[in-house]
């Protein structure tokens, strides 16, 4: 179950930054594969983002999945709407979906060179 104080700190969060990535670990250093992989895709396309590390804070932990309704971390959400986690952001950058999304929302777009 989700308390009030935690949903008003989520809500806080995703209403703070227009892209916000709740992960394993930090955007410098992802604790899991899944949190890297989406800091990966944010990051070849330059987006700037805010990380929120769910490891520290178990209540922010459990609390995402029922604020979400989705199981699983990381979850990233621009202009306080959720779009998916790992498998869905990786879906949608392969097919320029999410750079798409990215435009339609006013979110800066920078895609870096490939080294």
């Amino acid at each position: 179950m989700l308390d009030t104080q935690t949903k008003e700190r989520i809500q806080t969060e995703i209403a703070g930054t227009d892209v916000v990535l709740f992960m394993k670990g930090t955007p410098v250093f992802p604790q899991c594969g899944f949190s890297a992989a989406v800091v990966g895709v944010l990051s070849h396309l330059g987006i700037k983002f805010r990380g929120v590390n769910v490891l520290d804070d178990d209540s922010i932990r459990e609390g995402i999945k029922h604020f979400s309704d989705w199981p699983t971390i990381p979850q990233l959400y621009v202009k306080g709407e959720f779009i998916g986690g790992c498998d869905i952001i990786r879906e949608m950058y392969e097919t320029g979906e999410l750079m798409e999304m990215m435009n339609t929302h006013g979110i800066d777009v920078k895609p870096q060179p490939v080294s």
